[in-house]
């Protein structure tokens, strides 16, 4: 129960407090140890797509060893010490992991621009959240990048670590964004990663899977908390959220675009390259600057009601082993 308690408390820090920017993040650390790796094993295996493959999964596999072992190891110790201790240092990584205040914060700074009428402020502002390329990008365009990195973020950002949080602390939650961070840095479709990133990005489709569907259910649950449609989020979930080459990325875009009476996605420019991609929703409305609020209320009704579920999930689990 220690563990549920730590997440329940981070849960509340990061809602009050958002990201301790002024201290560094383990993020980062995970960060410079995959870029340590890739320059690595870059070296060691032939520059071959067999040998980009397997310098990929070498890199994968010892990231998520050192991202998972080194948590449970210092938990473990400062156990022995006394649980007081552990239960703040877990509780203190469970707030750190969870990205719900800066992903609001973040996304916002682009309704603020656009509020403004700051179109170039705006494009400025969702560079920061999203990989497409934004020069660009109308106001509708700006709208819809950040309405789509809420959508996919409450689920890769917020449900997802909280999931594996809930099930195994932070330990769990070190070993989520080890394959998540892996993923943002390696998944790309490009020559230099196609090979290399491979398997990174499989292996974060693969602890995705779950937490996606589990999230967008849980949208759609909360949709009416947030004043928002819940019957067509429902609906369009069930049409469109395979809209997309990624297994997971469309489950919770569908139930955003649904709940908002909007349609999402379609072509992209990244890299300078134009990308075709199937639309998600329906225009029962044009999309306006007010969506990026509407998606940020849907994404704290959810985080809420998640954080609910999760804890009484794991106390009933408890209760039924202990009696």
């Amino acid at each position: 129960m220690i563990s549920l308690t730590a997440l329940v408390f981070g849960f509340l820090l990061d809602l009050v407090f958002g990201d301790p920017a002024f201290l560094y993040h383990p993020v980062r650390l995970i960060g410079k140890l995959i870029s340590f790796l890739e320059k690595g094993f870059r070296r060691l295996f032939p520059e071959t797509d067999r040998g980009k493959f397997w310098g990929g999964v070498c890199t994968a596999v010892l990231v998520i060893a050192v991202s998972t072992a080194v948590p449970a190891l210092i938990l473990y110790g400062v156990s022995r010490i006394h649980w007081i201790l552990r239960l703040a240092l877990e509780t203190f990584w469970c707030y750190q992991l969870l990205a719900l205040r800066s992903l609001k914060d973040e996304s916002m700074k682009v309704y603020d621009r656009l509020a403004a009428g700051d179109l170039p402020g705006g494009r400025k502002a969702v560079s920061m959240i999203v990989g497409r390329d934004t020069q660009n990008l109308d106001e509708a365009g700006v709208t819809k990048a950040a309405v789509e990195t809420v959508a996919e973020n409450t689920s890769d950002g917020i449900i997802a670590p909280m999931l594996f949080m809930a099930v195994g602390g932070a330990v769990l939650g070190f070993f989520y964004k080890s394959i998540n961070t892996m993923d943002s840095m390696l998944g790309y479709k490009n020559e230099k990663y196609l090979y290399f990133g491979r398997f990174a990005a499989k292996l974060d489709d693969v602890v995705n899977y779950i937490p996606s569907r589990l999230s967008a259910l849980l949208m759609i649950a909360a949709a009416g908390f947030g004043r928002l449609n819940r019957k067509e989020a429902a609906r369009i979930y069930k049409r469109d959220r395979r809209n997309h080459e990624s297994p997971n990325s469309a489950q919770t875009e569908a139930v955003m675009a649904g709940a908002l009476e909007v349609q999402l996605a379609g072509d992209a420019w990244y890299f300078g390259e134009l990308h075709k991609k199937p639309t998600i929703g329906d225009p029962h409305r044009p999309v306006e600057y007010e969506d990026i609020r509407r998606a940020n209320r849907l994404l704290y009704a959810t985080a809420f009601l998640a954080i609910c579920v999760f804890a009484l999930a794991k106390v009933a689990v408890w209760a039924l082993i202990r009696f």
